[in-house]
């Protein structure tokens, strides 16, 4: 009986030790959980899905509608060989001089069912090879349908089927503190969507455009961007992006774009026309400054000085003269000279618009008939996106 008491005691000290050895090493193995790694209690959110309502604050469903119709532009333009590379000799000392086919990346969105597509000019300029990728990969090769290089617009064409198009918003409805997105291809790292407001409206004077009227935006714009979407929070176009101003090169939160009320007039002037026919009257207008009014005895508060006249054009035809302040056009107040260039250029060639001019402390109502503009010469630029 002691013998059998001994054997029973030595196997229980035999498990309590394999017990505490085992629940000390590897409690797992005895449905234990070691001191530090117990479950945490996490609230968490319900699990979202793709086709849910977007969260409080998201601009999901603006990005969806927009973006499918943003497209990349990738150009390319051959070499320019240099007219002594055919000569031997050349060769022989210098070798041969040929350089690579330039190649560039910008933007674009399609405004129509028949595969219009509205970009910067600046993008296409000088390319010999246009080819489009569309958000669902798709490419083709396009061609340019116009371009204006007075506002930086130009309009391409491509032909495939089921293509998105964009929805087109009301740009001159915009306030500032409005909130915007910038869709675009920057880097060519792929379709990017950026947020911000409208920072300012009406900007010019800013060298890049001859006809300025941008939306600022404080949304990121970098290379690439250039002839992307600027869309409202309904995912409406409400611009093209055209240039930044920085000193890196890259975006520094204040990007400008072209309103879609200008790229309307644009687009409709190419399909029609082939070209955008402006109106010109040849003058040399000035802001009112208290330096011009003494020199021309202005007394005048608003509107835009003649200081000169170009002789047989069509203002001087009409009676305009240097002196003249214009301050209304076609029954449009002027009050700057961007204003009045503008609004001449809104008008038809060749018809007749009412001019409204002060000269001296009389009001004048003079019948100008504007001509066609002349082609312009490309001014200088900010950095164009």
């Amino acid at each position: 009986m002691r013998r059998i008491w001994l054997l029973f005691a030595q196997a229980v000290t035999v498990l309590l030790a394999a017990y505490f050895v085992v629940g000390t090493l590897k409690p797992e193995w005895l449905g234990r959980t070691p001191p530090g790694m117990g479950r945490v209690s996490l609230v968490e959110a319900p699990a979202a899905t793709v086709s849910g309502p977007p969260p409080a604050g998201s601009f999901r469903q603006a990005a969806q509608r927009a973006s499918a119709a943003v497209v990349s532009i990738n150009t390319s333009k051959a070499a320019d060989r240099s007219p002594k590379s055919n000569d031997p000799w050349f060769r022989f000392f210098f070798g041969e001089q040929g350089s690579q086919p330039q190649a560039g990346l910008g933007s674009g969105v399609i405004i129509s069912n028949d595969g219009y597509i509205l970009t910067n000019n600046h993008v296409v300029e000088g390319a010999d090879e246009i080819e489009v990728v569309l958000a669902d990969s798709r490419k083709v090769n396009a061609k340019v349908m116009g371009t204006d290089p007075d506002t930086d617009l130009a309009i391409l064409k491509i032909s495939i089927d089921r293509l998105p198009v964009i929805t087109l918003g009301n740009s001159d409805a915009l306030q500032v503190g409005d909130q915007v997105l910038a869709i675009g291809n920057p880097f060519g790292v792929g379709q990017t969507v950026t947020s911000g407001i409208v920072s300012a409206l009406g900007r010019n004077q800013l060298g890049i455009n001859t006809f300025e009227n941008f939306i600022q935006t404080d949304a990121a714009i970098n290379p690439g961007n250039s002839g992307g979407a600027l869309v409202d929070v309904n995912g409406h176009l409400m611009g093209i992006n055209t240039a930044i101003y920085s000193r890196s090169g890259g975006s520094m939160g204040i990007g400008f774009a072209i309103p879609v009320s200008t790229a309307k007039l644009v687009l409709e002037g190419i399909v029609k026309d082939g070209v955008v026919r402006r109106g010109w009257i040849g003058v040399e207008p000035a802001d009112l400054s208290p330096e011009l009014m003494e020199t021309f005895g202005v007394k005048a508060r608003r509107g835009v000085l003649i200081t000169g006249v170009l002789q047989n054009g069509p203002a001087a035809q009409a009676g305009v003269r240097p002196g003249d302040v214009i301050v209304e056009v076609a029954g449009k107040e002027i009050a700057n000279v961007s204003e009045l260039l503008s609004s001449v250029a809104a008008l038809k060639p060749g018809t007749p618009s009412r001019f409204k001019v002060l000269r001296k402390d009389n009001a004048e109502d003079l019948n100008v008939t504007p001509g066609l503009r002349p082609k312009p010469q490309r001014p200088p630029q900010l950095q164009q996106r």
